[in-house]
């Protein structure tokens, strides 16, 4: 099973040799990012830093930094372990289409250890400690002024929680949040996202919309937070399901939503319609800075705690960086799910370097002409690989995973007059290089073995790939320590 809550997770890092405390003051005005950044980048531990200055929080960093420990976080020995799961739910029957995947969800609900239950206040830890008025103070949260031209502090790991104004169903995202001063909070929420819509529908009724958001929540319950799930599918249901056990919910004090009871820090408060702010510029996972933009400012009325809490964050930035690990779980444990939407897919990978979102590699079993580019127009509508600006389409016996052997394929053995498919559509809000915000040119590289009934008409049709004498690599694999090589 997943662990509990983060500080369970932090001990057994620490017990494995995977964690490192940092105890000399550390400034998180850039000094925190630079640091992090380069562990990060080398492959290194989770880093707790004791010592934060202007704070008495320690803040726990690259908690998720690699595969084997958000695996260990997860309690996982493989990303497969989650979708083969998933996969058996889905089965016998195959749902299809969106309808499908929202009844496949709808049976992890009859599982008794999938919904989150409630508890009371005093078995929750998030609320040993309660601030509010002129108690609360941000300030005293360690916040991270990451890259040079970023617009303010951020934090970067702060799980919203809100709920539909109409429906009352509730939504679970991970946004980053910038710190205005001690009260005040910049949401920054994408038109794509579902918060964005609950806030724009409380607008329209003239109406407040309340907002709670959870720092160093249990592992399932912040990777939940990632997972591109439909608006009417519950994260903590789908938390539960990955946990192997009920997440503990806790009803807020000062606001009508419920979050995890295991947290460390909540703050809770009110957005009122029309309340912006300038939020940014920020170093985004781009790899480049966004811009400054006007979002919802949230006036948070009361923090609570534990005793002694810590944080939780992450450095975004250019690739790679935390985000990695997130990214490939979510690539695998929702292949199943895809496999659903686009029932021709083998397999798929999104890469790191493109943001996950921004390339897709997929694979097919090619069955007839042009079968890939209904592939392509398949992905592009299909939830929020909708994004998706580069697909490339590869014959099954590829490893979508080995790019050099994608980029042999896609790179030197398609023609670019015939097997380039261009379009528009919605790209990421943060997308900077389109030429307009919201919507941008896409391109789909077919990169199949082409059949003469799609206008292949070289003598002799497609070629036959180079590939050793299997008697011969049998030979030598047996012989080979006798080489001496």
């Amino acid at each position: 099973m997943a662990y509990d809550d983060l500080r369970s997770l932090l001990r057994a890092l620490e017990r494995d040799g995977d964690l490192k405390r940092v105890k000399v003051e550390v400034d998180p005005h850039l000094e925190v990012g630079e640091i992090v950044d380069r562990v990060n980048k080398a492959g290194g531990p989770a880093l707790l830093f004791e010592n934060v200055k202007g704070s008495s929080m320690p803040l726990a960093m690259n908690v998720f930094g690699t595969d084997r420990r958000l695996l260990k976080a997860l309690g996982l020995k493989a990303y497969s372990d989650i979708s083969d799961k998933i996969g058996g739910l889905l089965k016998p029957e195959l749902p299809q289409g969106f309808v499908g995947v929202r009844e496949a969800f709808g049976k992890l609900g009859s599982m008794v250890h999938v919904p989150p239950k409630k508890v009371k206040s005093a078995d929750a830890p998030v609320q040993e400690v309660v601030l509010t008025g002129d108690d609360v103070d941000l300030d005293q949260l360690p916040a991270l002024f990451t890259w040079p031209e970023d617009g303010g502090s951020f934090f970067n790991l702060g799980l919203t929680h809100t709920k539909h104004p109409e429906s009352g169903v509730r939504n679970l995202g991970l946004y980053r949040l910038q710190r205005h001063d001690k009260r005040t909070i910049g949401m920054h929420w994408q038109i794509h996202k579902d918060s964005a819509n609950h806030y724009q529908v409380a607008a329209r009724r003239g109406e407040r919309l309340p907002v709670a958001i959870a720092f160093g929540c249990p592992p399932a319950v912040t990777y939940a937070s990632t997972a591109p799930l439909p608006g009417d599918i519950d994260e903590y249901l789908f938390a539960g399901f990955v946990q192997g056990k009920r997440i503990e919910m806790v009803d807020c004090r000062t606001v009508p939503l419920q979050v995890p009871a295991q947290a460390e820090v909540v703050i809770e408060g009110w957005l009122e319609p029309g309340e912006m702010l300038p939020e940014g510029p920020f170093g985004d996972h781009t790899g480049f800075y966004t811009p400054q933009e006007p979002f919802p400012a949230l006036t948070i009325d009361c923090v609570t705690m534990r005793k002694r809490p810590l944080l939780q964050s992450i450095v975004v930035g250019r690739p790679p960086t935390e985000d990695g690990p997130l990214g490939r779980a979510t690539e695998r444990f929702f292949l199943p799910l895809l496999k659903i939407i686009v029932p021709d897919i083998v397999d798929y990978h999104l890469p790191e370097a493109g943001g996950f979102h921004n390339c897709a590699i997929v694979s097919i079993d090619k069955k007839y002409p042009k079968h890939a580019q209904k592939v392509m127009s398949a992905i592009w509508g299909a939830h929020m690989m909708s994004l998706t600006k580069l697909i490339v389409v590869v014959d099954s016996d590829c490893d979508v995973h080995d790019l050099h052997e994608v980029a042999w394929r896609a790179l030197g053995n398609t023609d670019y007059a015939r097997d380039l498919t261009v379009t528009e559509g919605p790209v990421d809000h943060l997308d900077h290089a389109s030429y307009q915000q919201f919507w941008g040119g896409k391109a789909g590289i077919d990169a199949t073995k082409k059949l003469p009934t799609e206008g292949y008409t070289r003598d002799g049709g497609w070629p036959e790939m180079v590939v050793s004498d299997p008697e011969t690599a049998a030979k030598v694999d047996r012989r080979w320590k006798e080489y001496g090589l």
